[in-house]
């Protein structure tokens, strides 16, 4: 008899373990993959400084803030603008040296054109506490960082990217705009511009995916030699100069909803192209102007408000 009760014993104690085992292979198995392929990251939600003028991809439908409405205009809020900007790009991802394509050079043509440009010229009706947004925009020219780059789901990346690259020849108007190798898979947005500091230097910056190949972000443009993937970028990076030169640091113009000047107009086209100062063309989205509004000679936006201006 006691052997029989030490073998229940036994089995009940191997049991247990054997049970226990199963709990906690259980529970410290790895993960299975999230059956959720969407990518939910929205800049806006960052804690840090917030990501403005948010480039959402075509057929992408933002939520009406509460109050919205009235005029479509866009109002003052009080803040600074930028009267002028120097201008440096940051290509960053290890493939810009193995496959830079035509962006490279392509975005140097661009922003060398971009001063003194009638497209510039849209941005001039705003003011600020620090006077007037101008045409002069100075370009600085382009880095190239091959380390691994990060997706822009987050301000603070971009920003340290930035800082590490520019260092102390930061300057307050500087405007720095990382175009990564990354593309935006499910990301609902294109491109993004936002503001920090280096050092004590604030500046403003801007973020880029890849988007070779991006229906969602493509302005399907006709110009001559240039690929899809370098009109893609051009384009919203038209959107974000001019967001930023209005509305560097949330104290500047927006309309109710929060819309910026290149929010207003996104993906809406007035002609096949603008030349830029350079003579470069570019199809290039226009940007809102509530003088143009007000006087009813803009071209329609998607929502047909006659306010959108390309300078052409």
């Amino acid at each position: 008899m006691k052997r029989l009760f030490l073998s229940v014993l036994t089995l009940v104690a191997l049991f247990a373990t054997l049970t226990l085992n199963a709990q906690n292979a259980s529970t410290n198995k790895a993960p299975s993959a999230s059956k959720d392929t969407r990518d939910t990251s929205d800049p806006n939600l960052d804690p840090e400084s917030k990501a403005r003028g948010v480039h959402w991809a075509k057929g992408v439908v933002r939520a009406a803030k509460p109050g919205s409405g009235g005029s479509p205009n866009m109002t003052w809020h009080g803040g600074a603008i930028m009267t002028d900007a120097e201008v440096r790009s940051i290509f960053w991802g290890s493939s810009w040296v193995s496959n830079p394509g035509d962006k490279i050079d392509g975005m140097d043509t661009w922003y060398t054109g971009f001063g003194g440009s009638h497209y510039a010229g849209t941005n001039t009706e705003y003011t600020g506490t620090n006077g007037q947004v101008g045409t002069g925009v100075t370009y600085l020219g382009h880095a190239v960082d091959t380390t691994p780059a990060t997706g822009g789901q987050r301000v603070a990346p971009i920003l340290a990217e930035v800082c590490k690259v520019v260092g102390n020849t930061a300057v307050s108007n500087g405007y720095y705009a990382v175009y990564t190798d990354l593309p935006r898979g499910h990301a609902g947005y294109c491109a993004w511009h936002s503001y920090g500091t280096c050092g004590s230097t604030p500046v403003q910056i801007a973020f880029f995916w890849k988007l070779d190949g991006d229906p969602g972000c493509d302005p399907q443009s006709n110009v001559s030699g240039e690929s899809q993937g370098l009109a893609a970028i051009a384009n919203v990076s038209g959107h974000e100069l001019s967001e930023a030169m209005t509305d560097p640091r949330n104290g500047g113009w927006y309309d109710s909803s929060g819309a910026e000047n290149g929010d207003k107009c996104a993906w809406t086209f007035n002609v096949p192209s603008v030349t830029f100062k350079n003579g470069s063309q570019w199809k290039i989205q226009g940007e809102w102007s509530n003088a143009a509004f007000n006087a009813g000679n803009g071209y329609p936006n998607s929502k047909g408000q006659k306010g959108c201006l390309d300078g052409h």
